[in-house]
C-alpha cells in the first residue's frame, strides 16, 4: 500500500487528523490558504505543499477538509484541472447534498474518484483518534482507504450511494446540537440548585443521563473556557441550517432540533461565533429566569 495522502485544509480537523497519520508511518502532503496553519503543520511532520495542485500531482489519494461549499468546489476544480490521472478524492467536510453532488460531478469528469465521507467527531476527539468515518460512493475506492481511515479514526463505515454519508452526518448533527443545548440546561439547573459543578460532571457524566456531548462539553462549561474550540458557533451554524433544509427536503419535522436554534443564534449575538458551541451555556446562563421563592440549595 502507497502510505502517502494528501490533506487539503488543515484547519481543526485536517490539523488532528494529520499528525495521527505521520505517527502510524503516513507520508502527509498538505495545503492550506493560511500560511500559520502551514507554519504549524510542518513543524508536525506535514510535508507542506506549493498549492492544492501540488498535494494532487503527489499523492494518489487526495482528503478535503474545508469551511465552505466554495473553497471545496474550487479545490474540486483545481484537482480535475490538474491533469494528473485518476485519484480518489475523500471529501470530509459537512455541506448541502447538492454541494457534495456538484463536487462528484467537478470530478467525475475529470475522470477522478469522489467519495462522500464526512467525520462524527469534533477536532478533539479527532487528535484522540475517536472518531466515526462515514463513507459513501465507489465501494472499491472505499476498500482502498479502509486503511487510511483506520490509521485516523476509530470506525468507519460503507453506506453504500454517493451522499448517503452525508445522510447519516445530518442524523448525528441533529442529535449534537440537541444533546448540546440539554448539556447546558442541565448545567445551569445544576448550578441555581447549589451543586457543586464538577460533581455534575463526575457523576452525571458516567449515569444514565449523560451524553458524549456532555462528557465533552459540560467541563467546558464548568470552566467558562471556550476556547480553543473544538467546533466554532458560527460553523455549527452553518451546519444547523443544512440540517434543517435536509429535513424540509425529506418532510420531517424536527420540533426539537428546531428548538435548539434560538439558542445558537443568540450565542452568535452574544459575541461568541468563535468559540466552541460549549459557550451556548453562557446564553442559558442570561436567559433562564429562576423563581427567586425557588430556596434553591436549601
Amino acid at each position: 500500500m502507497n502510505k502517502t495522502v494528501g490533506i487539503i485544509g488543515l484547519g481543526i480537523m485536517g490539523s488532528a487528523i494529520a499528525p495521527n497519520l505521520i505517527e502510524r508511518g503516513w507520508r502527509v502532503i498538505g495545503f492550506d490558504i493560511d500560511a500559520a496553519r502551514r507554519a504549524e503543520l510542518s513543524k508536525a511532520g506535514v510535508i507542506i505543499a506549493a498549492d492544492a495542485t501540488q498535494v494532487a500531482r503527489d499523492t494518489p489519494i487526495i482528503m478535503t477538509s474545508l469551511p465552505t461549499p466554495a473553497a471545496v468546489m474550487d479545490v474540486a476544480q483545481t484537482i480535475a484541472n490538474s491533469g494528473q490521472p485518476p485519484r480518489i478524492v475523500v471529501e470530509l467536510s459537512t455541506l448541502a447534498l447538492a454541494d457534495k453532488l456538484r463536487f462528484e460531478a467537478i470530478l467525475n469528469k475529470a475522470g477522478h474518484i469522489a467519495l462522500d465521507c464526512p467525520l462524527s467527531g469534533t477536532g478533539a476527539q479527532a487528535k484522540l483518534r475517536d472518531l466515526v468515518v462515514y463513507a459513501s460512493g465507489d465501494s472499491r475506492a472505499i476498500a482502498q482507504c479502509t486503511g487510511l481511515f483506520a490509521d485516523f479514526a476509530k470506525q468507519s463505515a460503507d453506506l453504500g450511494a454517493f451522499g448517503n454519508g452525508s445522510r447519516m452526518k445530518f442524523v448525528a448533527n441533529h442529535l449534537v446540537a440537541i444533546h448540546n443545548v440539554a448539556t447546558a440546561e442541565a448545567m445551569v439547573l445544576a448550578e441555581r440548585a447549589g451543586l457543586d459543578p464538577k460533581m455534575v460532571v463526575d457523576l452525571v457524566g458516567p449515569g444514565a443521563g449523560g451524553s458524549r456531548m456532555f462528557q465533552m462539553r459540560a467541563p467546558m462549561m464548568v470552566e467558562g473556557v471556550y476556547e480553543p474550540a473544538t467546533m466554532k458557533v458560527s460553523t455549527w451554524k452553518k451546519d444547523m441550517a443544512i440540517i434543517a433544509q435536509f429535513a424540509d427536503d425529506v418532510g420531517c419535522e424536527t420540533p426539537m432540533f428546531t428548538l435548539t436554534q434560538p439558542v445558537y443564534t443568540q450565542a452568535m449575538a452574544m459575541g461568541l461565533g468563535d468559540q466552541d458551541t460549549a459557550s451556548v451555556f453562557e446564553v442559558l446562563k442570561k436567559t433562564i429566569i429562576t423563581d427567586p421563592k425557588s430556596g434553591a440549595g436549601q
